[in-house]
């Protein structure tokens, strides 16, 4: 299953590719950096910023910058991956940034992700967070 994630509301797209994966389907994910996250820009950079400041640099834990990384560890926030049962269905799950050679076919959306169906008008794309974070987008 090949999921374009352009204009994809982030926890939504999450929920639905851990639901797929445990169900043991392998699921690529294209365009990742232009999945958006609902809310006001103040509170969404205020709040990853706070969870990249978590922790000491060396130690741990580590927040990904980079948008396909960025969309896999929320995927993976909905998913058991300490058990063998979800880092199976971790492993079968791949985020690209942009739409690789390999991916000409068809790709689906979801449609009760899509941003427009929600009445909030204000979001952030996942590249412009990432580039907040410091990423090189």
């Amino acid at each position: 299953m090949i999921i374009n994630a352009k204009n994809l509301i982030l926890g939504r797209l999450a929920t639905f590719v851990a639901k797929k994966a445990l169900l043991g389907e392998k699921i690529s994910i294209i365009n990742s950096e232009q999945a958006v996250v609902v809310g006001s820009k103040k509170e969404i950079l205020a709040n990853y910023k706070r969870k990249r400041d978590r922790g000491a640099p060396l130690i741990g834990p580590f927040f990904p910058r980079q948008p396909d990384r960025f969309v896999k560890r929320a995927i993976r926030g909905m998913l058991p991956y300490k058990l063998p049962r979800g880092r199976i269905a971790f492993e079968n799950i791949k985020c690209y940034v942009g739409k690789p050679e390999e991916f000409k076919e068809n790709s689906e959306s979801i449609n009760n992700a899509d941003v427009e169906k929600i009445t909030k008008t204000s979001y952030l794309t996942i590249k412009s967070i990432c580039k907040f974070l410091g990423g090189k987008v």
